[in-house]
């Protein structure tokens, strides 16, 4: 008796499938359509006016601002990919421990 439910569960989701893909128009063949990659104009609470990047970034429009905010973010190390004081990340596979992380220093801790 369980054999029939599976069956008929699985067809039930083979069926649903197309549908859902030909919804979002990608099917048999016809490739979905693409994501709108422009930036979107906003203002910020204090009225300043931003733009929101596709990749959840975002920067002032303004280039005067643009320049502060960028030199200001430039002091913090989480926001470059490796700075030279990080440990780790040998030729770009691994962590790469930040200056300031609890782990950093450490060595390898063994007993010897």
């Amino acid at each position: 008796m369980r054999l029939p439910k599976a069956l008929a569960l699985g067809a039930a989701l083979v069926a649903a499938f197309p549908a859902h893909a030909a919804e979002n128009g990608a099917s048999a063949g016809v490739p979905a359509k693409a994501l709108d990659r422009t930036p979107i104009e906003a203002t910020t609470a204090t009225g300043d006016p931003v733009r929101l990047l596709p990749n959840g970034r975002w920067e002032y429009v303004d280039a005067d601002k643009a320049k502060a905010a960028k030199a200001l973010a430039d002091q913090f190390p989480e926001n470059h990919t490796r700075p030279v004081a990080a440990q780790g990340g040998v030729f770009g596979v691994g962590r790469t421990v930040m200056p300031g992380d609890r782990d950093y220093n450490r060595g390898s801790l063994g007993h010897k």
